[in-house]
């Protein structure tokens, strides 16, 4: 029997101060956040009271991304090849 353990990548790039910590030292762990691109858990009598995520960029959509890149020639629907039956 082979037991496989994963770990979300997430847990691993996290790390706790207390509240007492973050208010002391709030703007430097913010800054901290941003240039590490690692998670804050902020606790309070050892409970997690708040999260500090990295702010990330929403990607480009990808309907229209390759808009008056790509020219469709011809008709796409018909292939002009001969025709045959799919079966049913």
């Amino acid at each position: 029997m082979t037991i496989v353990m994963t770990m979300n990548r997430s847990i691993l790039d996290q790390r706790s101060v207390k509240v007492s910590e973050f208010k002391a030292r709030c703007l430097r762990l913010l800054q901290e956040v941003a240039d590490s691109d690692r998670t804050i858990i902020v606790t309070k009598r050892g409970k997690p009271i708040a999260r500090v995520i990295p702010f990330r960029r929403r990607a480009a959509p990808i309907c229209g991304a390759h808009r008056g890149e790509i020219h469709v020639r011809g008709d796409i629907v018909r292939s002009g090849g001969p025709r045959w039956e799919a079966e049913g």
